[in-house]
């Protein structure tokens, strides 16, 4: 089977391709926002090497909302063009950390937070939207476990960085493990859509 896996949710995009569980592609790509255009080399050269994918598995955040859209959006169009089944994996479930758990955390602006605990790639605890001492307090209730951000947090000054791989993402989605959606994908949202109405008059 060949799988094609993407993640945009933060900065540091990254495409990798597996085929017959041989890892033909593993690249990143700096790109903040311009994920579209850094992704299309990264596929061009995948299809080059695979000719078609049978599989894509798509990070779903949380992260970037831009981000995570244009790679579900993408994924989309490769499977619609190629027969190929769409898998949504959450970004956090696939941080490239060497570990077989960890807690990931991020900050979620409006002075709040997510948190996710997770083990060999699954999501035993959230994502979930947390305030400050709620993320404190989930931290402190699992001691020894590696602490990850995709940033550095202020709040949390032993997080150590580290970002989604979707080399990652591809091993999960060829063992059909971590997968939280399948088809119709979206980003993994944490509020409901916040509008700012104009001020009055």
């Amino acid at each position: 089977m060949n799988v094609l896996a993407i993640d945009t949710s933060t900065s540091r995009g990254s495409v990798a391709l597996l085929c017959e569980g041989r890892v033909l592609l593993d690249e990143a790509c700096l790109s903040d926002r311009n994920h579209g255009c850094a992704l299309v080399p990264l596929l061009e050269r995948a299809r080059g090497l695979a000719g078609r994918f049978d599989r894509i598995a798509v990070g779903l955040g949380p992260g970037s909302y831009a981000g995570v859209r244009i790679a579900i959006a993408t994924a989309m169009g490769l499977g619609m063009a190629m027969g190929a089944n769409l898998v949504g994996i959450p970004s956090v479930a696939a941080w490239a950390c060497g570990e077989d758990r960890h807690l990931a955390i991020g900050d979620a602006r409006r002075e709040t937070f997510y948190f996710t605990k997770v083990e060999r790639g699954i999501c035993t605890e959230g994502p979930m939207l947390l305030d400050a001492p709620g993320l404190l307090a989930r931290i402190v209730e699992s001691p020894g476990w590696p602490v990850l951000s995709a940033e550095p947090l202020a709040l949390v000054p032993q997080a150590v960085v580290a970002v989604p791989s979707a080399l990652t993402l591809a091993r999960l989605a060829a063992d059909g493990r971590g997968i939280c959606a399948e088809g119709d994908l979206e980003p993994l949202y944490l509020r409901e859509p916040h509008i700012t109405l104009p001020k009055a008059r």
